[in-house]
């Protein structure tokens, strides 16, 4: 299973951009998809999550700025993120998390390669 994440761009502070990431491969299933944000020069944290079911989180940064949705059917996961900061620069990353293989039985975790957002002040 590989995820490609695209969306990423440079935009002015309040501002508005819409991340994606397809997950490609072969007789899989998801559970949790994620989008994870790293800042330059810092960790890469968790800015939000989506079960299979369309339940989310949200770190209390990004509440009532940022949604994450799912289209289940495309196994792809969106990232609207809207009146952005600056602080929101740096890279974010997608995650799948319980990613279950019918091939092989087991369960795995993947990222993506990561879309740089870059938001002027």
């Amino acid at each position: 299973v590989q995820l490609q994440a695209s969306g990423g761009g440079l935009v002015q502070a309040g501002g508005s951009l819409r991340l994606s990431c397809a997950a490609s491969g072969n007789d899989f299933s998801i559970n949790y998809m994620a989008w994870y944000h790293q800042a330059p020069g810092k960790q890469r944290e968790l800015v939000a999550k989506i079960n299979h079911r369309g339940d989310t989180m949200y770190v209390n940064s990004v509440k009532s700025r940022f949604i994450i949705s799912r289209d289940n059917a495309k196994n792809t996961v969106y990232l609207q993120m809207t009146t952005l900061v600056p602080e929101d620069t740096g890279v974010y990353f997608c995650n799948a998390e319980d990613v279950y293989s019918d091939i092989s039985g087991r369960y795995f975790e993947v990222w993506g390669q990561g879309t740089l957002v870059t938001v002027s002040s």
